[in-house]
C-alpha cells in the first residue's frame, strides 16, 4: 500500500511540473510554433497518461490475490464516454497540428499558395558536399558556412544542392529543409533573439557527412548593416567574387 501512495504521488509530482514549468523563450517565430504545439499536446498527454497509470494501479491493487475472478459485464455508457473523450482528444491533437502546419514559417508552400510568400530579404543558399554557401544577391556578397540574417525580419531561404541530397537543419530556430538536386527549395524563418546558433546537415551525404556544419549569426538592424558596410566595402573580406573562388578551392581540396 506504501508503495501504491509513492507511485501516485511521484505521478502527481510529474504532472504539476510539467504544467507549471515554463519554457524558454523561443528564438524564431518557426520555434514558437512547435513550441506552442508541444506545450499543447502536454496538456493532454499529461492528465490522460496520470489517469491511465492511475486505473492501472487501482485495477493492479484492487484484483490482487483474486482466486475467483469474474468476467466484466458490459457496460455501454461508460463504453461510450470513453469512446467520445478519445475523439474529442483526437480531433483537438488534429486541429492544433494542422494549424501548425498551415504556418508559412513552417510550410512555405502554404504562403506561397496564398500569395503571401513575400519576405523582408531573400538568402540563396548552396549546399555541396560538404559545407555551404550563403549568397546575397541584393547586396552581392556571398559567405561559407555562416548564414547572417537580421533579427525581427522576414527571411526567405532559396536553396538548392550541387551534387546529393542535404538537409539544412537549426534546431534553435526551427528550420529543417531537405534540399535535393535539380530541385529549389524554400524555407522562412523571423529570428526574434540575436546570438549564434549551430548549423547542421541533418541528411547523411557521404563521408564528410558530419563535419558539414555552419552557424546561423543573428544581429540586429544597425549591427547587420554595419556588416554589410564592411563586406562591400572594397576592403571587405568577402565580397561574392572572392567567396565563389574559395568555395571551388575548398570543394577541390577536400575531394583531392
Amino acid at each position: 500500500m506504501s508503495r501504491l501512495r509513492s507511485l501516485v504521488k511521484l505521478a502527481l509530482v510529474a504532472v504539476a511540473l510539467g504544467l507549471v514549468a515554463t519554457p524558454v523563450a523561443a528564438q524564431s517565430l518557426n520555434r514558437a510554433a512547435i513550441d506552442e504545439l508541444n506545450t499543447q499536446l502536454l496538456y493532454v498527454a499529461l492528465p490522460l497518461t496520470l489517469f491511465v497509470e492511475l486505473v492501472l494501479f487501482y485495477a493492479i491493487y484492487r484484483f490482487r490475490d483474486n482466486d475467483d475472478p469474474k468476467p466484466t459485464t458490459d457496460d455501454p455508457a461508460l463504453e461510450i464516454t470513453w469512446t467520445v473523450a478519445t475523439a474529442v482528444i483526437l480531433v483537438f491533437v488534429g486541429i492544433s497540428g494542422y494549424y501548425v502546419l498551415t504556418n508559412p514559417y513552417l510550410t512555405p508552400a502554404v504562403a506561397a499558395e496564398s500569395g503571401d510568400d513575400a519576405a523582408d530579404m531573400e538568402v540563396e543558399v548552396v549546399a555541396y558536399q560538404w559545407g555551404w554557401e550563403f549568397r546575397y544577391p541584393e547586396e552581392n556578397i556571398t559567405t561559407q558556412n555562416r548564414l547572417v540574417v537580421p533579427q525581427d525580419r522576414d527571411v526567405r531561404l532559396v536553396m538548392e544542392s550541387e551534387d546529393v541530397i542535404h538537409s539544412i537543419y537549426v534546431p534553435d530556430l526551427g528550420v529543417k529543409q531537405d534540399i535535393f538536386p535539380g530541385q529549389e527549395q524554400v524555407a522562412r524563418t523571423r529570428a526574434t533573439e540575436t546570438g549564434e546558433y549551430d548549423l547542421y546537415c541533418a541528411e547523411l551525404c557521404g563521408t564528410g557527412h558530419s563535419r558539414m556544419n555552419g552557424q546561423v549569426v543573428v544581429m540586429t538592424q544597425s549591427e547587420y548593416d554595419a556588416w554589410v558596410d564592411a563586406k562591400t566595402s572594397p576592403n571587405g573580406s568577402a565580397t561574392a567574387v572572392s567567396a565563389t573562388n574559395n568555395s571551388t578551392n575548398n570543394s577541390t581540396a577536400t575531394a583531392s
